[in-house]
């Protein structure tokens, strides 16, 4: 996005795949962001059912017992959302392959659903928990559903800068915010949060802001390395660009008497 943004683009174009990668099949170009897409939401979902080794989890319903109960609950939650982001690679693979003018429209649109089962997953997640853990999973919330309503407007308003830094920002801040929680249940102090200690729940909401700044901050030092290194790009580009220019045969002769009298008068200098 910071390099699309530095080079004036209008369009926002993801980094694709090497072709030597890719040979001459049905897909001539492919970007990483989809392969990421399928790849490790698949192995995130192996491990949902096989992690740690020697367990299965991949059964839904306990038919052992009379009343048919549901089990592994969160597990299935979890497959449910990494399936959906499988789905927008999926969908994006396809798109690549046919680029069609309406395939950036339905990548955005899979990319949206995906947030939005996101979303709507992390509600239900918090049936059964404590005060603590639905306010955590409830300021998830907040990033994916933005995340989720920024994609859908890009469904009718694509190639807007804007939308480019606020889906960025977001997806920052849901990033690290993904760290806070996983640090909440394994803490660093050794000391769990308390979800009977309304101070514990106070700082809970004071550290969600400064995610929100620390993606922020994240975002401009991007831009700003990315700054430096298009303007050194760019001053390197136009050095070479002056110290090498071609010679136009079309030029008249005084013009190219005059070139080869500097040229006589440099080598005489060697």
């Amino acid at each position: 996005m910071s390099l699309a943004l530095l080079r004036k683009q209008t369009v926002l174009k993801h980094p694709l795949l090497p072709r030597k990668l890719l040979g001459r099949g049905l897909v001539s170009q492919l970007s990483y962001e989809a392969v990421v897409k399928v790849v490790i939401p698949a192995f995130a979902t192996i491990c949902e059912y096989y992690y740690p080794l020697g367990v299965n989890r991949l059964m839904m319903i306990d038919w052992k017992d009379p009343q048919r109960l549901f089990v592994f609950k969160d597990n299935w939650e979890h497959v449910t959302m990494f399936g959906f982001f499988i789905l927008s690679g999926i969908v994006d693979i396809v798109s690549q392959a046919q680029r069609a003018p309406w395939s950036v429209k339905l990548e955005r649109a899979a990319e949206a659903l995906t947030f939005y089962v996101v979303a709507l997953l992390m509600i239900s997640h918090i049936e059964n928990r404590s005060i603590l853990e639905i306010r955590v999973h409830l300021l998830f919330v907040l990033p994916a559903f933005l995340l989720a309503l920024i994609l859908t407007v890009e469904i009718w308003v694509p190639d807007n800068a804007p939308l480019w830094v606020l889906k960025s920002w977001m997806g920052l801040v849901l990033s690290t915010w993904m760290l806070q929680i996983c640090e909440m249940y394994i803490p660093f102090t050794g000391q769990p949060w308390r979800a009977d200690n309304p101070t514990d729940l106070a700082f809970l909401t004071i550290f969600f802001c400064w995610h929100l700044f620390l993606g922020l901050t994240l975002l401009i030092t991007i831009y700003g390395l990315c700054s430096l290194w298009h303007r050194h790009y760019s001053s390197r580009t136009k050095t070479l660009g002056a110290r090498y220019q071609r010679c136009l045969m079309e030029s008249s002769g005084e013009e190219l008497e005059k070139l080869n009298a500097e040229a006589m008068a440099q080598d005489g200098g060697v």
